[in-house]
Order: C-alpha cells, then sequence, then structure tokens
C-alpha cells in the first residue's frame, strides 16, 4: 500500500454539555478518529488536518484551539461569521445509559460545500496537497443532496489522480432513512479504498440479502474492515491480484466504563498502523489496542497519557 503523508478527515465536530453540573467538551464521529489517529502518529510522516466548518464565535475558537493542541492541522477549517458550531447534551441515567438530544440544524459544517467557491478541502484534493480523505456515514448524513453531489464527484476525481478514499459506515437513522443511506453508499463505494464497516450499522442499512464481503467486491473495494464489537474483526484486502482474509480477536475489557468512540479508536489504530506500512492484520491489533483502552475511561477522548503503551512497533 502507498504510504499517504497528509491525510484530511471530514465531519463534524459539536459542542459537548454533559455531568451534574454541567460540564463542555466536544464530539463527533471523525475528530475522535482525527484526534487518535493525530496521537498515535505524531513521531512518524503522517500529517492530520481536519475539515469542517465553524462560526468566528468563542466556542469555535476553543474547538480550533483544542484540536491544535493535539496536533490537527486546522487549515482547512473554513469559517463563517453568520453560523455556529452544532451543540449536543449528553444525559446518563441510573443504569449508566445514555441519552443524547441534538442542536445541529445550522450548524456551520452544513455549509462546508454549499458556497460558489471550491471550499478549502475540494482545494486541497484538486491541488494534490492532501494524499488521502475519510470520511463517515454521518458526514454525509448531515449534508444537503447538492452537498453530499458535490462532495462525491471531488472524491471521483481525487480518487481518479490517485488520492485514498476511506469510509466508515457510521449509521445514525435520527439523521435519515435506511433507504437514503444506501443510495449515498452506492454512490460512494465505488471509490472508496478502505471501508471501515461496523456490522450492525450495514445490516441496518442494506440487511441480510448480501454479505459485507460481497457487496465490498461488487463496489470494488480495495481493503474492508468489518467492525464487530468484542468479536473478532474481519479483514479483506487485495494484494498482488488476490484477496487475502483474515480474523483479529478483539481484546477483553473486564471493566467497560464507557464504549463512546470504541468505533472511532479502533479506526484510528488500524489507519495508523496502515499508513505507516503495517500488515492488515498488525493494524487490527492496534485497532482492538486502542479500542479496549478507550472504553475503560468516561467520554470519547481519554487522557493521552493512558495511551502511552501503545506503539507503532
Amino acid at each position: 500500500m502507498t504510504n499517504p503523508l497528509h491525510i484530511a478527515f471530514f465531519g463534524e465536530c459539536m459542542i459537548e454539555l454533559s455531568g451534574l453540573p454541567l460540564k463542555k467538551g466536544f464530539g463527533g464521529d471523525t475528530l475522535n478518529t482525527a484526534l487518535y489517529l493525530s496521537r498515535l502518529t505524531e513521531n512518524t510522516p503522517v500529517s492530520v488536518s481536519y475539515a469542517t466548518g465553524l462560526g468566528e464565535d468563542a466556542l469555535s475558537e476553543q474547538l480550533v484551539s483544542a484540536w491544535q493542541d493535539e496536533g490537527i492541522n486546522t487549515s482547512l477549517v473554513q469559517r463563517y461569521s453568520d453560523k455556529l458550531p452544532g451543540l449536543y447534551m449528553v444525559e446518563t441515567d441510573q443504569q449508566g445509559e445514555r441519552s443524547f438530544m441534538y442542536w445541529r440544524d445550522s450548524a456551520a459544517v452544513k455549509s462546508y460545500f454549499s458556497g460558489y467557491e471550491l471550499s478549502l478541502l475540494e482545494q486541497s484534493m484538486k491541488q494534490g496537497s492532501v494524499d488521502a480523505v475519510y470520511l463517515s456515514g454521518i458526514s454525509l448524513a448531515i449534508l444537503s443532496d447538492a452537498s453530499k453531489e458535490r462532495l462525491i464527484s471531488a472524491l471521483s476525481d481525487f480518487s481518479q489522480a490517485g488520492g485514498l478514499v476511506i469510509f466508515d459506515n457510521n449509521f445514525r437513522p435520527q439523521l435519515w432513512t435506511a433507504e437514503q443511506a444506501k443510495h449515498w453508499y452506492s454512490e460512494l463505494l465505488s471509490i472508496v479504498d478502505i471501508a471501515l464497516i461496523t456490522e450492525d450499522d450495514d445490516q441496518l442499512v442494506w440487511g441480510k440479502d448480501e454479505s459485507i464481503e460481497e457487496r465490498s467486491q461488487r463496489f470494488g473495494c480495495k481493503e474492508t474492515v468489518i467492525k464487530r464489537g468484542c468479536e473478532p474483526c474481519k479483514v479483506i484486502w487485495q494484494q498482488e491480484g488476490n484477496t487475502h482474509h483474515a480474523y483479529v480477536s478483539a481484546e477483553r475489557v473486564a471493566n467497560v466504563v464507557d464504549t463512546c468512540a470504541a468505533g472511532d479508536s479502533f479506526a484510528a489504530g488500524y489507519l495508523a498502523a496502515r499508513l505507516n506500512g503495517q500488515s492488515a492484520e498488525a493494524a487490527a491489533t492496534l485497532g482492538h489496542q486502542l479500542a479496549s483502552t478507550v472504553i475503560q475511561f468516561s467520554g470519547a477522548i481519554i487522557p493521552k497519557a493512558e495511551m502511552a503503551h501503545l506503539t507503532l512497533s
């Protein structure tokens, strides 16, 4: 696999309110993966950028500053004077179950691909200043149909020019229907190089008539990782004209505190290894190691010191 140096993530990161008294944080699936990847690759040639839309308000400034502190390049963040970041509140009941309330209808990121001029990410893809682009099902779901078409068209041109497209199928039924997701996933998957597929989400969108592996081969994905929670993940990849398969066991955790960002952190571990030239099996192992660490802490982002034992061997 080609070793890309500059990977850009596109998606939504929102202000998070949680706890009693309320505490302010931030969260978002692609941002979680970008942050963990940045931590894991800080001593490697891989650099991480985050592309999103934010306002020019104090909260937006705090987000950008926090990302920069994590080594994330924020030059692809587009700012809007008349818009704000999205907001969500997390409430936890006595059994530890979490529920969410969202305020995101007019979030700045929804305007990222709607201007007359090319967005900062589109410009970077066109100029070849990024080597890989990562997005998720949520990244697509939050956009208007016109913006979805524009993003996928730009990714298609990027792919044809040799760029690497990476997709995580995160599906949120609160954002769109399974039929809508199926349509847009079909538009995107034919240009995806690495597909990170959560099995449960896949079945919600596609049903069980066709296996994930069959669908990946039908769309021509070069590499597919099927995430199955605490069960072994399955990796399918093409090498020298042959299809290879491997199951890689997850690490069992006795004390699971919070599964938030388990899949996002797995993706970061997997990509950290793959983008640095390691095998698919080694990459899945690192993904499991990071995810099993993350779920032992509350919240999506754990203290950096708790990842000190994780290395790119």
